[in-house]
């Protein structure tokens, strides 16, 4: 009889519905919404919410509802891959220095410790400010900060995992390294890792609009979340829309990630499941 998989919290399930939604509109939403997000109408710009254009113009008179759409494509994109990555060059020398210990061990500990004594995004942003602005050095920049934290968590996973019997047999009947790894260690760390990727998913993606905000991301025409919230600051007396609805999308994202995290840390922790 498989074993029944726990039940997500009724938070969790709000955070999954959220995250749908995102992704659904993302992908279908600028096929579907009649408006294209770079066509400007300047002598309606600035114009408020109506039927219309339910979240308005923008200073250049571009559909705010359009610019939305294709805003979370680019922050999608930019915390799947940010996450994809990091999550598994961090799982792989996590892992190795793990379980190799001693000199590998100490080298890929001071690394992390160097990187760990830089605020990350003050890191980010000198790392895209020396490469240059655009989408592809963001995601570097974020990768190479990002991939840390997966890399203590599942080291301090392994620590703990190669001493127990059946790694410790796996090895006397002589399986590879990468057998022993990849088979009978790193297995017992993915759902650590998996609650690590979903808030990781959230931080990238405040991280991604944090440096379109600084104008180190996303260049325009390209719409980005953060871009647009930079660019409605001087209009927030007279148009607060072009930042309040990038805002609470934003907001509504990076909650749901929370949301869908927090459940799955306590579904999958053993501790806190029925017995």
């Amino acid at each position: 009889m498989r074993p029944k998989l726990p039940a997500l919290s009724w938070l969790g399930r709000v955070g999954v519905w959220i995250l749908a939604l995102v992704v659904v509109a993302a992908v279908a939403g600028p096929w579907i919404w009649p408006f294209d997000a770079v066509a400007q109408d300047l002598p309606l710009r600035l114009a408020g919410p109506s039927w219309r254009h339910p979240f308005g113009l923008d200073e250049l008179g571009r559909d705010i509802v359009a610019r939305v759409l294709l805003g979370a494509r680019v922050s999608l994109f930019v915390s799947i891959v940010v996450v994809g990555v990091s999550s598994v060059v961090g799982t792989g020398i996590g892992a190795l220095a793990g379980y190799l210990g001693g000199r590998v061990d100490q080298i890929v500990g001071r690394v992390m410790d160097v990187l760990m004594a830089f605020p990350g995004i003050l890191l980010a942003i000198a790392l895209v400010a020396a490469l240059g602005p655009s989408l592809l050095n963001v995601v570097l920049a974020l990768t190479v900060i990002g991939w840390v934290g997966y890399a203590r968590l599942v080291r301090g996973q392994v620590l703990r995992t190669r001493e127990f019997d059946y790694v410790t047999a796996a090895r006397a009947l002589g399986a590879s390294l990468s057998r022993v790894l990849l088979v009978h260690v790193v297995p017992t760390a993915l759902p650590a890792i998996l609650v690590q990727s979903t808030f990781g998913m959230a931080t990238a993606m405040l991280a991604e609009a944090s440096l379109s905000f600084l104008g180190l991301g996303v260049q325009p025409p390209t719409p980005s979340w953060g871009a647009m919230i930079n660019g409605g600051r001087g209009h927030l007396m007279n148009a607060p829309h072009l930042t309040i609805f990038p805002g609470l999308c934003l907001a509504a994202v990076v909650l749901g990630f929370n949301f869908l995290g927090d459940a799955l840390r306590d579904a999958l922790d053993p501790k806190r499941r029925d017995v």
